[in-house]
This record gives C-alpha cells, structure tokens and sequence, in this order.
C-alpha cells in the first residue's frame, strides 16, 4: 500500500459568474489527475465558461494532468470559453513548454491577467517561450 507524498488540494472560488478559480496544490499526475478533473466538470457543469489554474503549488505534473488540462481546453472553446495556468513552478512550465501545452493553452502570472485575457476574446495564439 503506498501512501501518497503530496496528496492534491484543489480550493476552489468564484471571481465572477462565467469564471473559476481553481487553486491547486500537490503533484497532479495518474493518482490525483481525475479529482481535477471532476472540479473542472462540476464548474462546466454550473456554467461557467472560463477556468483559471493557479498552480503555482504544484511541483510535478505528468501526463495525466496535462491531459486534463488539454481536454478542458477543448470543451471549454466550443461555449467559447478558456483555460488559464497560473504561475506554474518552473519545473511545471518547462514540461509544458516541452510538450507543447504552453502553446496551446495560455499561460499568466495572475488571476487578473487571466480575467484581462479572458475579457479580451483571449490570446489568438499564446507567446511561444523565448529561444535562449
């Protein structure tokens, strides 16, 4: 029985009617992934139509969340809508740049630079990362 070493928690609040912010803390990989998963359902589900992922607390992410990262993003521009990641470590964000979700889903430094993006139509194509 292996006992998890940095379980999630996911706090979720309401800056406004169309938006969610979820704070997530801990690894999101195979054993957590689902939990977001089914927060970010419960919010589609309750209308709202922009996701904001403040993860800042979350020192690893496999596939399995960017999986679920991805996929929200999918649903969530046929309402149109989007999703927002917040202030990823930087362990976090050079996966996403290696594995190409930085490109596609939008990455801030704040819940007001992602209300501002939202409330502009959002990015038409995210900044790719600087070439060092």
């Amino acid at each position: 029985m292996s006992i998890a070493q940095n379980p999630l928690s996911i706090k979720v609040e309401v800056p406004r009617e169309d938006a969610v912010l979820l704070t997530v803390e801990g690894d999101l990989d195979m054993d957590t992934a689902t939990e977001l998963q089914h927060h970010l359902a419960n919010q589609l589900h309750h209308g709202r139509r922009h996701f904001l992922l403040d993860i800042a607390g979350v020192p690893f992410m496999d596939s399995s969340g960017m999986n679920i990262v991805l996929r929200a993003y999918q649903e969530v521009r046929e309402i149109p809508g989007g999703v927002y990641v917040i202030s990823p470590t930087p362990a976090v964000r050079r996966i996403m740049d290696l594995t190409g979700v930085s490109i596609t889903v939008p990455i801030v430094e704040s819940v007001e630079e992602a209300l501002a993006v939202a409330d502009s139509g959002g990015p038409a194509a995210p900044e790719p990362p600087d070439e060092d």
